[in-house]
């Protein structure tokens, strides 16, 4: 059988390590990028190769052509892409007047330009069973309190993009869908933040969500089980949306 490969942006820590190391454990050969902590991204790497798996860090800001050249680089180095995770982005926060246009797109150009690049270079690579799996976020739906206007905006786009592109890939066998995070304790969001009371007063489940619980339904999407979904965002928020 040939070994699987898959490449999850902004790997190398909080959500993105952890769904490098599920993909690990379900068999999968890893590759990441991180963007600055070269430290965390070997970090995550060792652990992966600590699993008996294939594993390399790719230094990628998100910007230019970079985001080809890395999937290239996967394909060169590993063999073959067969999963694809984007979940490297940025979370703005500000009032939509006070907006710059550099802000703008700054934001576009790493939550969804470089997300589509990625998205559009992989499936070149990939083969029947390949499966593109775009971190959004639940704020795509609902915008529940001020200053998140351009982070919903660029999340939202996320889901037009693989509703398209499902279209695109499905008669190739190609599986695309976003996973639509709530609030997940990370070290840019943790539980104990200043934000965090105010997100668990706007969610049923009251307690902020794991890295694992995302992981997990990656997991799932990158598997032969969930061949029949496409096109779809599955929201794991803690009711933050209902």
């Amino acid at each position: 059988m040939t070994q699987r490969v898959a490449y999850v942006t902004g790997g190398s820590r909080g959500i993105g390590a952890g769904i490098a190391r599920a993909l690990a454990k379900d068999g999968y050969d890893i590759a990441i990028s991180y963007a600055r902590n070269e430290k965390a991204a070997e970090e995550t790497v060792a652990e992966i190769r600590a699993l008996g798996r294939r594993a390399m860090a790719i230094c990628c800001d998100g910007e230019g052509n970079g985001n080809r050249a890395a999937i290239q680089r996967v394909v060169r180095d590993l063999g073959r892409i067969d999963a694809l995770v984007c979940n490297a982005g940025v979370y703005p926060h500000g009032d939509v007047s006070e907006m710059t246009d550099a802000q703008v797109d700054a934001v576009l150009g790493l939550n969804v330009r470089a997300v589509m690049i990625e998205a559009i270079e992989a499936s070149r690579h990939m083969t029947k069973g390949g499966r593109i799996i775009l971190i959004g976020s639940a704020f795509a739906d609902r915008s529940p309190f001020p200053g998140i206007s351009l982070y919903s905006a660029s999340k939202a786009a996320l889901n037009g993009f693989a509703r398209g592109a499902a279209r695109d890939l499905g008669p190739r066998g190609i599986t695309i869908n976003v996973v639509q995070p709530g609030p997940i304790d990370t070290d840019m969001n943790p539980a104990t933040g200043p934000a965090a009371d105010l997100l668990r007063s706007f969610m049923c489940h009251k307690e902020y969500g794991q890295v694992s619980d995302i992981a997990t339904v990656v997991s799932f999407l990158a598997s032969p089980q969930a061949s029949f979904i496409t096109g779809s965002a599955l929201t794991t928020d803690g009711g933050i949306t209902a």
